[in-house]
């Protein structure tokens, strides 16, 4: 009789089944999970496996690592040791993660970041904890990417690809199957998508969603730029025709729900180079000697439904984004450029803000709601600006009188080739709206607001967008008119809501205070140029900034000292929860006036109409969400038209290579030395390793480099003569040769 088989028992160890159990435990971000699903998880089904993750769980309980909260289901314990926060990989490699209720951050060693990019939400198992020092701990498990695609370039070979992204401090590259390529040739600028990282994979898995083109064209960098920041350049089929199929008409039944303006002197007031006017100014004396001040917004909500393709579009954009040569609108060209812009000697819809305004510019009386008007002429800042100073030049005192102003100004002005027949009354009206802006400008100052006038850099570009020049923007009369008025509609549409009893649903834009490590810093680098302020308390900070803002004007160290102050500032966001704005010294802010451009606006529009309507509370989530969605596009935008500045800039310096330039040391690092030219706002570095005169060290708190040898020290703030050794568009970076001090 043959002998019977002995049935083979499956003995086999399951290899680091601790850490597997809570690794998919931490995963399930506190679903419980019983034997079977892990077993399923880790890809095992035989009775002894079974048996090994049982007996596991139990230990793990015991231990108190885990707890049962339903019979055979577990999570993972709460512990002290275990913190959720955000990784952050700096340039050189190295990882801390930022827990928000932290003092410190955590570091991460490469080998315990396990497949966490920068960005990422992560949850960090802190297992030392140095008596003075910094925490340390490992990633046990991504909670959230901060995102999947990446540009970069790709790097073809036979059978497969790799691309190397860069301005991700990415410290891998990302494996792309052959098939996966998208026509992408050896060299080319893409879009990749992460689709995945095999657990003993060096780089994750990915394929090519769009070729950008070649590195260094232009319309490569510029694509690259949006393409980073995850920012659409075209509109999608049908959102385009769903736009161009909407009715634009002014109709007669719709003047009869508004209120009529197209009587009322209106006029806009823009750049030069706008194509979408999207606010307007209407004035109007009143027989009892008051002036009627309207400010008239596009009513992009009239045609934007929520729940429409359009709306949906919209509020994923959230904002237009302005770029050193084009602009990438949020709504589609019929209604940013034509229906919803105030174009001159057009009727348009509009949401309005009117007010009774008396000579002292006093509020006397202000409505709100839907109008129809008619925008007698457009001008340009530099025209407004002409009629200001021409005025000035004519001594008007504060008491004169609109008539008087009237007749003293030429019938027909003549402003850049145009002549307009109104020019004599808009012309009256500037003035005088002028005296009343400053007015409320002083009072704004007073009330602790601050005031910044960054000078910002504009090129000239030729018919190829390549810069053929540089030039200054500044704020002068005619945009602080506009500011003004625009920002009296912000806050008193703001006032009218967040008054209101019982409390509505809102959207504001908020500013908290600035941090006081901050305000220390700024202190401590101003007084290397010999300024100082005095920060007792919330006033005298806001003052003495103003006074720090207004003694650099036209100084070398303008600049800098502007873009630092403002990086000292907290960031401004949209939220349903009011604190007030801090920089503007209000107690009530919204943004009512840029709906073309801004998505808060059109929520803000429909907010105002849903409450003068007499309509009950929107829901505080749904607007919640919509502004942290509203202000995370918001920064990318930003980081996006800085990039396109830092581009065109390095691109500019490129036909400047053998020109010797002054410039000011705007920082100092261990590695290099940061010049700003003075004429042109241009910012490159010269490497410590490029100072062949001796060894540099960084002097920390004098904030210098210094030489070993010789104690030459470049300080910040010195005024030092460089040359462009290097111009690299993809990068965006220049390399400076340091050619010495310049003598004062």
């Amino acid at each position: 009789m043959p002998k019977r088989k002995k049935r083979r028992r499956n003995n086999n160890k399951i290899q680091g089944l601790t850490n597997s159990i809570l690794t998919i435990l931490r995963k399930s971000n506190g679903t419980p999970i019983n034997h079977k699903q892990i077993a399923a998880k880790l890809g095992v089904d035989d009775p002894s496996s079974r048996n090994q993750i049982v007996k596991k769980l139990k230990e793990l309980q015991v231990k108190g690592d885990i707890q049962e909260v339903d019979r055979g289901k577990y999570i993972v314990a709460p512990s002290k040791n275990y913190y959720t926060g955000t990784m952050d990989i700096t340039g050189r490699g190295r990882g801390f993660v930022i827990v928000e209720d932290l003092e410190d951050d955590i570091k991460v060693s490469n080998k315990n970041l396990n497949k966490a990019l920068n960005g990422d939400t992560v949850e960090v198992y802190v297992f030392k904890r140095k008596r003075g020092g910094r925490m340390e701990g490992e990633v046990t498990n991504i909670i959230k990417r901060k995102r999947t695609e990446f540009v970069g370039t790709i790097q073809v070979s036979d059978k497969f690809a790799f691309v190397e992204c860069m301005g991700y401090n990415m410290y891998t590259d990302i494996f792309v199957p052959k098939s996966k390529i998208n026509k992408a040739e050896d060299g080319d600028k893409v879009l990749v998508k992460m689709e995945g990282w095999e657990q003993n994979s060096e780089s994750p898995l990915g394929s090519v969603l769009k070729v950008l083109g070649k590195p260094g064209e232009h319309n490569t960098e510029i694509h690259a730029i949006l393409a980073q920041y995850g920012l659409p350049y075209e509109f999608p089929y049908e959102v385009e025709k769903y736009a161009n199929e909407l009715d634009t008409r002014i109709h007669d039944d719709e003047i009869k729900k508004r209120r009529d303006m197209r009587k009322t002197l209106t006029f806009t007031i823009d750049p030069k180079d706008a194509k979408d006017f999207d606010d307007a100014l209407s004035f109007e004396v009143l027989d009892n000697g008051n002036y009627e001040i309207g400010i008239h917004i596009a009513d992009v909500s009239h045609y934007v439904k929520p729940g429409s393709i359009l709306d949906d579009e919209a509020y994923e954009r959230a904002t237009s984004v302005y770029l050193v040569d084009r602009v990438v609108p949020m709504l589609p060209e019929i209604l940013s450029n034509n229906a919803c812009s105030l174009r001159p000697n057009e009727e348009k819809y509009t949401f309005s803000a009117v007010f009774e305004v008396n000579n002292k510019a006093e509020v006397v009386k202000k409505w709100f709601g839907r109008t129809v008007t008619y925008s007698d002429a457009r001008f340009a800042y530099e025209e407004a600006q002409q009629i200001i100073e021409a005025s000035e030049s004519n001594n008007f005192k504060m008491g004169d009188t609109i008539s008087e102003k009237i007749r003293t100004i030429p019938a027909n002005i003549s402003l850049t080739g145009k002549e307009y027949t109104v020019a004599q009354p808009i012309a009256a009206a500037i003035v005088e709206m002028d005296r009343l802006a400053k007015i409320l400008r002083k009072q704004r100052m007073h009330a602790g607001a601050i005031s910044f006038d960054k000078v910002e850099v504009k090129f000239i570009l030729d018919e190829n967008a390549n810069p053929e020049g540089v030039y200054f923007k500044e704020s002068k009369d005619a945009n602080k008119l506009i500011e003004e008025f625009m920002l009296l509609a912000n806050r008193s549409v703001a006032e009218f809501i967040g008054k209101q009893n019982p409390k509505k649903t809102f959207v504001y834009r908020v500013h908290d205070e600035p941090d006081d490590q901050k305000i220390a810093a700024l202190q401590n680098i101003i007084k290397q140029f010999g300024y100082k302020m005095d920060t007792r308390d919330r006033k005298r900070t806001a003052a003495s900034m103003n006074k720090l803002l207004k003694d650099v004007q036209g100084k070398k160290e303008q600049n800098m000292i502007d873009t630092i102050a403002i990086r000292t500032m907290s960031k401004a966001q949209y939220t349903i929860h009011n604190i007030g704005h801090y920089g503007l010294a209000f107690d009530y802010y919204t943004h009512f006036t840029s709906p073309i451009r801004r998505y808060p606006d059109v929520m803000v529009h429909r907010l105002l109409q849903r409450y003068l309507d007499n309509k009950p509370s929107a829901k505080e989530e749904k607007y919640e969400d919509r502004c942290g969605h509203s202000t995370e596009m918001e920064i990318l935008a930003t980081n996006a038209e800085r990039d396109s500045i830092k581009y065109m800039q390095v691109k500019y310096m490129q036909d400047h290579k053998d020109e010797e330039f002054v410039g000011v040391i705007s920082g100092v690092t261990e590695w290099g030395i940061y010049v700003e030219i003075i004429e042109n706002k241009c910012e490159g570095m010269v490497r410590l390793q490029d100072l062949d005169d001796d060894h540099y060290d960084l002097d920390k708190e004098n904030f210098a480099v210094v030489g070993q040898h010789s104690k030459n020290a470049y300080v910040l703030g010195d005024t030092v003569k460089v040359k462009v050794k290097n111009a690299d568009l993809v990068q965006k970076h220049l390399d400076f040769t340091m050619l010495g001090h310049v003598e004062q």
